[in-house]
């Protein structure tokens, strides 16, 4: 209204005024004739900067690679070193029916994360579409002849020598590798430089996340990922995030801390045998992670079913509702729950 007002006064004073109006002038344009015409658009405003794996808002991203490392999770291997930095965690099983993680790291720097373990097929699947280095113990010599038909991984092993990697005094082998993220770092090469361009699409606010909006209300997720992983997570307000328990025991870091997550995802695969023999011949699994499948998205205390889509093992990962439109999680980190279909189950109350 004020601007209304001074507009109405500024038209009376003009109406009462007695002076001549001033000529019309033509104004003078100069054209620089260096700028091309259409090239001259506005530019188009830009978004916060987010971490590219959390979606957390930064100043600047890290001008380095994910590093993805394959993180022991037996009873042996508890409590882990590192897990709670991770920006995606990935649990999958692999022979024996036994769980591990593949802990993906851009945003924070751990001081030590492990156990470390042997790489296996299902890791090439998350690391190839982010250009990752790929951390292991080691890994069998078919299995090191598939990551090397990746240009997308490069591979950091502690069998190959690989500087970053050792063994801690306070644990016995297999279970004492670890890994030094600030050292791996420096190994990365010319084509595994860059930040990722990130999978997972995120909201730019906690409370605009799909599941959020769209979801309903869920309290506790029981998943049975095989006869040998039973992980559960419970919404826990306070914190703002799903607290991991691996069966009735609250999953806890070397550092003292439950684990926790901001967003959990369940994705259904049908497993696969990757014909890389284990000992006494047991099958090492691999994942069907082409095409499309079900999955359940977790954030904020409410839960979504969703659809997977995947293109090729290089090819990134997409989450879509039920009307093919992304789905967005809350800022912050991300577990994801890889189940065997027909074989792994799960319920949320």
């Amino acid at each position: 209204m004020a601007l209304a007002g001074t507009l109405v006064a500024t038209l009376g004073l003009a109406a009462c005024s007695k002076d001549p109006e001033p000529a019309p002038t033509t104004p003078t344009v100069t054209v620089d004739a260096s700028v091309d015409p259409s090239k001259t658009d506005a530019p188009t405003p830009e978004g916060p900067i987010i971490y590219p794996l959390t979606g957390v808002k930064v100043d600047e991203v890290p001008q380095r690679p994910a590093i993805a490392v394959k993180v022991e999770n037996t009873a042996a291997a508890r409590p882990q070193s590192g897990l709670e930095d991770a920006d995606i965690v990935w649990e999958t099983v692999v022979e024996f029916e036994v769980p591990r993680f593949i802990a993906v790291y851009h945003s924070k720097t751990p001081e030590s994360v492990g156990p470390v373990r042997s790489a296996r097929p299902v890791d090439l699947h998350v690391a190839a579409p982010m250009h990752a280095l790929l951390v292991a113990s080691g890994a069998q010599k078919r299995m090191n002849i598939r990551i090397g038909r990746l240009p997308e991984i490069q591979s950091i092993s502690h069998d190959a020598g690989a500087a970053g990697l050792g063994r801690i005094s306070t644990r016995r082998a297999p279970h004492n590798v670890y890994a030094d993220l600030a050292t791996v770092w420096k190994s990365a090469d010319a084509n595994h430089s860059a930040p990722p361009s990130g999978e997972l699409k995120f909201a730019l606010e906690a409370d605009e996340a799909t599941a959020v909006v769209d979801g309903k209300g869920a309290k506790n997720i029981a998943i049975s990922l095989s006869s040998a992983a039973r992980p559960a997570w419970a919404w826990d307000a306070g914190s703002s995030t799903w607290l991991r328990s691996e069966g009735s025991a609250k999953a806890m870091t070397a550092a003292g801390t439950q684990l926790a997550a901001t967003n959990l995802v369940l994705i259904e695969t049908e497993q696969l045998d990757s014909k890389l023999d284990a000992q006494g011949g047991a099958m090492v699994p691999d994942q069907k992670f082409k095409g499309k499948g079900k999955a359940l998205v977790a954030t904020g205390g409410k839960v979504v079913e969703a659809t997977w889509k995947k293109a090729g093992v290089s090819d990134p990962l997409e989450l879509v509702d039920a009307d093919g439109e992304p789905i967005l999680l809350a800022p912050g980190t991300t577990w994801i729950e890889m189940l065997n279909k027909g074989k792994s189950s799960y319920t949320v109350d």
